[in-house]
Formats: structure tokens, C-alpha cells, sequence
């Protein structure tokens, strides 16, 4: 008899048949798997110099060799993904809150409070991430709470933009009217009906979201509002080792080619993750295979 999906796991094995599924599960897997080991062990201590090995390449027991003050380039890495990791989750996590409130209000209220929020999210986006940030850190200072709330409002604010005319469209709904006939709250409605149905807007968002986390992180901590000098980062490695670009050029390749290995996956797990819980995706692709001719002998 053949396994039938459920709900719970049909989500799953859809995003597991789609390439760029795959790859971003993959993708995001190494990185929390790698944060998670370097909180335990790295190869060498990220901090410990070894000025008679400075500039080795590639070679045992240095596998991606050192930088100037001779210091593990594969343990600063593995170091840095824990960096990465925290301000990716936590901008998440803080543009969560922000997106699903700021959309809650702007469209489950009277209307004025909805103007209101309308008005305050077309303010606010205004403002670049860049710009969040660079005024957070001059009255707080650099650090990585600075690109933590700067991703988090700055992408909570692009959330509700975005979530909350797919709110209004929902809320019209067939079952949504049914939910009130029956007394279920806005608040109940919000959580039972409205945001399972704009998932799939709200996902793709959150990844975006996590990604930009990542680039902010390393392009803050390269121009110094960032990370902080004690803070292990992939932006700080990269600033440290560009300045020798023309003699050592090997080195700046692994913390570049980490950055971006990391924001691809994140973005192609939320594509991923938009076409495996959409149903009607998930229809247009299943009619599309249905409807491909056989190949005629």
C-alpha cells in the first residue's frame, strides 16, 4: 500500500523533492551544525597567535591555513558561524514579532488604528537597515544586538507591509466569516485562519530576513558598527585579511565564500519552503507533470 502524505510531514517531503529545497536545508544544516560544534571544540583556539605560522597555507594541521597573526583561518570560521547563527536567528526572531503585530493591527482594527499603522510602516520603511543600524550605534555603541534590532525592525516593518493586504484578503474569506459566526476572536481568527493562510508570504519574507541578517552582520562588523573587536565574525575576518588581497589572495576567499554559501542557502530555503506549503503551487506543479506527454516509442 503505498505511504500517503499527512499534513504534518507533506510540507516536508515536498520541500525535500525541490532542488533549491535541498540545497538551503543543506546549506542552513552545515552552518547550525558547524555553530553548534564550535561552541564545544575548534581545531585551534580562535584567539591563540602563532606569529612562526602566520600566512601558512593551505596545508595539516592548518587546513585552510592562517592569517597574519597566525591564527586559524577554519577554527575563526567555525567561530564566526556561532556569530552568524545568533544574529540570524535573533533578527528573526525580533522581526517576527514586529511584522505579525505591526500586520494584526493594520488589519484586524478599527480603521483609524489601521491608517495609522499604514502610515507609520510607509515611514519606517523608508529607512534602510544601514541607516537603522548606524543610529542604533552611535547612543548604544557597536556590537551585535545593534544588527540584531536593526534586521529585525528594519525586515519587521517590510513583514507588515507585506503580510497585511494578504491579512485583508483573508479576513473576506468564507472560513474567516464562519470563525466569527461561531465567536472565535480576532485574536483566535488571527491564529486559527489568518496567519496559517498567508504562511507561505510570511516565510519567504523571514528568510529574506535571515539572510540580510547575515550580510548586515558582516558588512556592519567590516565598517566597525558591527560585531565587536573580541566578537568572533566573519565581516571583522574578512575587513582583517582584504588588506592583503594582492599578496596572500587565498585567504579572503574562505570568509567571502562562507558569506555568501550562508545567504544563498537561507534564500533558496525560503523559496523552497514558498512552493512546498503554497497548495496552489503545489497544484500547477502537480498538473504541469500530469499533463507532460509520454514519449512516443
Amino acid at each position: 500500500m503505498a505511504a500517503v502524505d499527512t499534513p504534518r510531514d507533506g510540507w516536508l517531503r515536498r520541500l525535500l523533492s525541490l532542488s533549491t529545497g535541498r540545497f538551503g536545508v543543506a546549506v542552513v544544516l552545515l552552518i547550525a551544525l558547524t555553530a553548534l560544534i564550535a561552541l564545544f571544540w575548534t581545531p585551534f583556539s580562535p584567539t591563540t597567535t602563532d606569529i612562526s605560522a602566520r600566512w601558512a597555507g593551505p596545508s595539516w594541521p592548518h587546513l585552510l591555513g592562517t592569517d597574519g597573526s597566525g591564527r586559524d583561518i577554519l577554527s575563526l570560521l567555525m567561530a564566526g558561524a556561532r556569530t552568524t547563527v545568533f544574529v540570524a536567528v535573533g533578527a528573526g526572531v525580533i522581526a517576527t514579532v514586529i511584522g505579525i503585530a505591526l500586520a494584526g493591527l493594520g488589519a484586524l482594527t478599527v480603521r483609524w488604528v489601521r491608517e495609522s499603522v499604514a502610515v507609520l510602516v510607509d515611514i519606517l520603511i523608508a529607512f534602510p537597515v544601514l541607516i537603522i543600524a548606524t543610529m542604533i550605534a552611535a547612543v548604544w555603541g557597536r556590537s551585535l544586538w545593534v544588527v540584531i534590532w536593526a534586521v529585525g525592525i528594519g525586515f519587521g516593518v517590510n513583514i507588515a507591509r507585506v503580510t497585511r493586504p494578504e491579512l485583508r484578503r483573508v479576513l473576506h474569506t468564507d472560513f474567516v466569516l464562519a470563525g466569527r459566526a461561531v465567536g472565535l476572536t480576532p485574536l483566535q481568527n488571527l491564529v486559527r485562519h489568518l496567519l496559517p493562510n498567508v504562511a507561505p508570504v510570511f516565510i519567504v519574507q523571514l528568510s529574506w530576513a535571515m539572510a540580510v541578517a547575515v550580510l548586515a552582520e558582516a558588512g556592519l562588523s567590516y565598517l566597525g558598527f558591527g560585531a565587536s573587536l573580541t566578537d568572533p565574525s566573519w565581516g571583522l575576518l574578512l575587513s582583517d585579511l582584504q588588506r592583503y588581497i594582492g599578496v596572500y589572495p587565498l585567504s579572503v576567499v574562505w570568509p567571502g565564500l562562507a558569506i555568501t554559501l550562508t545567504v544563498l542557502g537561507f534564500n533558496l530555503l525560503g523559496d523552497g519552503l514558498r512552493e512546498a506549503t503554497d497548495p496552489t503551487l503545489s497544484r500547477h506543479r502537480a498538473t504541469a507533470r500530469t499533463h507532460v506527454p509520454g514519449v512516443v516509442a
